[in-house]
């Protein structure tokens, strides 16, 4: 592309005892008589850690070094401040992180990248998963995946298959296995790559999936290597427990729309699947909390038929009593406990759907957790399930954690029904609760968790160690847990010497792989106790994670890996970080505006966004599309991880048709302002939207907006506000939340719902007024048919990104985009996001389109002029 050819990519993966070892190799060569940027970018799965990158330039290797964040920042700040650029960003998707680097490379040079990541593949629904994205962008001539497995228990089924798989591909995935060996190879040549036979487009795009499952002849199996051990625990044929669980789900009126179809169709199918012998219940909060039965009711076919009508029936109104919701969970849980209402062999949990923020009731994060905590007293586990991203991710996680549970997001996708039924299947057959692993004390040090609250059918419990003597040969093991009948309770014993003649085959062995296997899981349960931690506890175990990530050559959330590229192409220095999910700027800015370090983060993140180069990607969870400033437009495109952004120059007065859609009769206009007075000097003048109009004429409702007061018509009856109210309005159709003088969150029908944000001046300012930003939430729930300057886009857009080159302004790099078949000049800037901070905002990396949008939007600008506000 573009005179760069990748002309071999490979992905070597060699899987021991679950722990996988993946090297990836991109080979390019500059065919051009200049020199160019060669970008190296690949998506490596979330639970994996990075442990080796380098490049080699005509015979000469580039290596990686993995060192503490900090040392690593300075390092890229000092870069920075020379005005080099970084190398390698992060960026996260849904199952992926996403890997940057690129350099440029002189004419009829090559370059190969060599990439490593490790992850222990975790067990569900009775199968390990290997997850590799395979997107090479362009016909390569040598591709190739090969995955080899070792297994000293015996593989007992292998598979693999790809989203992107032909039938005439299917043939090329070559897969063997026998007794403790697999192998699976994918080596399609250039034709079969295409996507026709005269096309030059690649058909490997997607994802490629191998599954395995082991023998089990015993309920666990423990391996010992050079003094360090794992212990594998998956019982099978055992009798499932019957559960008692409880739903509570968040129903304000953000949840209007597709989020609530979703949960009503993934709750219907839950249902289902919901045994007689389980015990069950819904709890809904808005502003109010409302239960369907007052205790926890059998799962007969009578109380499940009434059920599902339930469920047909719920509907959103109200704020987020999230408090409300969740207390009224847990003690209708400890009564039936209490009360004997429920098995005493039985396994209860609680699962809670959010997509929002307390802001009812108790609304202080810290007080619930606590709250929560003292309530559940460790009897059963709690899972927090994050829909979209408007959730506090980070306090529904740590509420998890310090329950027994875990927090997943669920993402605001077509599927998301299928994510929740999902995770509901991940815990739905409890076989074991109060599981315990005992090791001797006197042998073992530096164990990983060895006691959980429940083991489900088709996972599986990993527990690793050291021995305090190197050349101890054998071990004993004490395993204990409560069953659907009755106790389990037995001893096992392993010696090295049974491991030593199971790994004869050393081709399949990477180094010191039990010891990696536990410094890996060791450093995953540290950051993850870490979640929960505070003060000198939180510390140690900081300092803990930090040495082993450091020792091993883990990049994690502590560690990056600087990449130090050679001077006589491009002197730049790179930075490789592990994201974290759930925390985003905007979060992150919130919860910190009123304490003395969040000048840090300030400075931190605004050095980050200085250095990004023009092919900068990456995820910003907070993004939606968006019109603030002068009017500056930013449109979010999540398959792009990225945005783009234009500017509308109106004369003040005029009206702007921001968004309409027919099927939902809900319009957005906005009114333009200019400043106080001219300035004769500017050849544009700078305009902002003074008034806002939102409508539905299906619900006869009209919202007017401007900087001094809010105004609610429903039919001829008219209700006013000010921004220096605190109110909750609910009207039929209309959730109304004003957050004095700063912002206001409005949900609207069944259809999107918008934060308003308020921008105050000084009232003696000699030139600027108060005005209005507009950023939307809920798009996905207005129809096919909505358009609009904003509107447009909220159906799928994509781009493309050629030349990039330098612009007139030494940090905004130009560069030629393809869009909607129009090839324009654009670019790369920045925008801001006021919602978490309308005096300061937060900058957000994003193309520039000039000219009014032309070539983006459909049509001209002054095709969205009307003729008022309603």
């Amino acid at each position: 592309v573009n005179g760069i050819e990748i002309y071999s990519m490979k992905i070597d993966s060699k899987v021991t005892s679950r722990f996988a070892h993946n090297v990836i190799t991109s080979k390019a060569v500059n065919r051009g008589n200049v020199h160019k940027e060669v970008v190296f970018d690949v998506e490596l799965p979330k639970t994996a850690f990075i442990t080796n990158f380098s490049m080699t330039i005509d015979g000469v290797t580039y290596p990686g070094t993995v060192k503490e964040k900090e040392v690593a920042k300075k390092q890229y700040e000092k870069a920075v401040s020379k005005g080099q650029t970084a190398g390698l960003v992060k960026a996260s998707g849904r199952k992926t992180e996403k890997f940057t680097v690129s350099v440029n490379i002189a004419a009829a040079s090559k370059v190969s990248f060599e990439l490593t990541y490790e992850e222990l593949l975790k067990r569900q629904f009775g199968k390990y998963e290997m997850f590799i994205k395979v997107k090479p962008k362009q016909l390569v001539r040598d591709f190739e995946i090969k995955v080899d497995i070792f297994e000293p228990q015996g593989i007992s089924e292998l598979e693999a298959e790809g989203t992107f798989i032909t039938n005439e591909l299917q043939n090329i995935i070559k897969k063997t296995f026998s007794e403790k060996k697999g192998h699976i190879s994918f080596k399609p040549t250039l034709d079969q790559q295409r996507t026709c036979a005269s096309c030059s487009q690649s058909l490997l795009d997607g994802d490629f999936t191998v599954r395995y499952d082991v023998k089990r002849t015993t309920p666990d199996n423990l391996q010992i290597v050079n003094g360090y051990f794992v212990h594998f625990f998956a019982p099978t044929n055992l009798p499932k427990l019957p559960k008692n669980v409880i739903f509570v789900i968040d129903i304000s009126g953000s949840m209007s729309g597709r989020e609530i179809e979703q949960t009503r169709e993934a709750l219907l199918k839950i249902l289902d699947d919901i045994k007689e012998d389980d015990f069950f219940n819904f709890i809904l909060f808005g502003t109010e909390v409302h239960t369907w039965k007052e205790t926890l009711i059998k799962a007969t076919p009578e109380n499940l038929d009434e059920a599902r009508a339930f469920v047909r029936g719920i509907d959103t109104s109200g704020a987020t009593n999230l408090h409300g919701g969740i207390m009224r969970g847990i003690n209708m849980l400890n009564d039936a406990h209490e009360r004997n209402v429920v098995p005493k062999r039985s396994a209860s949990i609680i699962i809670m759907l959010t997509d929002g923020q307390p802001n009812v009731g108790v609304s202080n994060t810290q007080d619930i957790q606590a709250d929560v905590k003292k309530a559940i007293e460790g009897k059963y586990p709690l899972y927090n399930l994050g829909f979209g991203y408007g959730v506090d991710y980070n306090f529904l996680e740590k509420m998890a954690l310090e329950n027994k549970g875990l927090a997943r997001r669920i993402y605001p996708d077509s599927d998301s029904a299928l994510q929740l039924q999902g995770f509901y299947d991940e815990v739905s057959n409890p076989m074991l609760t109060d599981v315990e692993l005992n090791y001797p004390e006197n042998e073992i040090s530096d164990l990983t968790k060895n006691s959980f609250k429940h083991f489900y059918d088709g996972s599986e419990i990993v527990v690793a160690g050291r021995f305090i003597d190197n050349s101890q040969n054998s071990l004993t093991v004490d395993v204990r847990g409560e069953g659907a009948n009755d106790a389990l309770s037995y001893t096992t014993q392993q010696d090295a010497e049974q491991t030593h003649k199971a790994f004869q085959e050393q081709e399949y062995i990477f180094g010191d792989y039990i010891e990696r296997l536990w410094a890996y899981l060791t450093i995953e349960q540290l950051l993850e106790k870490r979640i929960a931690a505070t003060g000198e506890e939180k510390e140690n175990l900081t300092a803990e994670a930090l040495d082993l990530s450091l020792k091993y050559k883990f990049v994690t959330p502590l560690t990056s890996m600087v990449v130090t590229k050679p001077e006589d192409y491009d002197n730049q220095d790179g930075i490789a970080d592990k994201p974290i999910e759930g925390i985003d700027i905007f979060t992150i800015l919130l919860h910190l505006r009123n304490q003395m370090f969040l000048w840090f983060f300030l400075i931190f993140f605004s050095l980050l966004f200085a250095a990004a180069q023009p092919y900068l990607y990456t995820s910003h969870p907070t993004w939606h599309t968006s019109v603030d400033g002068d009017p500056h437009f930013i449109i979010s495109v999540p398959q792009k991880e990225d945005a783009i952004c234009f500017n509308i120059n109106e004369s003040p007065g005029a009206v702007l048709n921001l968004i309409n859609d027919p099927v939902t009769g809900i319009t957005v206009n906005g009114e333009l302002i200019g400043d106080k007075r001219a300035n004769s000097d500017a050849k544009i003048q700078n305009t902002y939207f003074g008034k806002l109009g939102i409508a539905n004429k299906h619900l006869d409702l009209k919202l007017t907006v401007t900087p001094e007061k809010i105004t609610v018509q429903k039919g001829n009856e008219k209700t006013g506000f000010t921004w220096l109210d605190s109110v909750t309005l609910q009207q039929e159709g209309l959730t109304l939340i004003i957050n004095r003088k700063k912002n206001l969150v409005l949900s609207m029908g069944s259809g999107a719902s918008f934060v308003i944000v308020l921008h105050q001046v000084w009232k003696k300012h000699p030139l600027h007024q108060d005005f209005l930003g507009l950023y939307t939430l809920g798009s996905d729930k207005l129809s096919e048919q909505t358009h609009g300057l904003l509107g447009q886009f909220f159906h799928p857009i994509d781009f493309t990104i050629l030349e990039i080159h330098p612009g007139s302004d030494p940090k905004k790099p130009d560069a030629t985009m393809i869009v909607k078949n129009n090839e324009l000049t654009v670019t790369r800037g920045w925008q801001k996001d006021f919602r978490g901070d309308p005096a300061h905002g937060v900058d957000i990396p994003c193309w520039f389109v000039h000219n009014n949008g032309a070539g983006l939007i459909d049509g001209v600008h002054t095709d969205y002029i009307v003729s008022s506000l309603f």
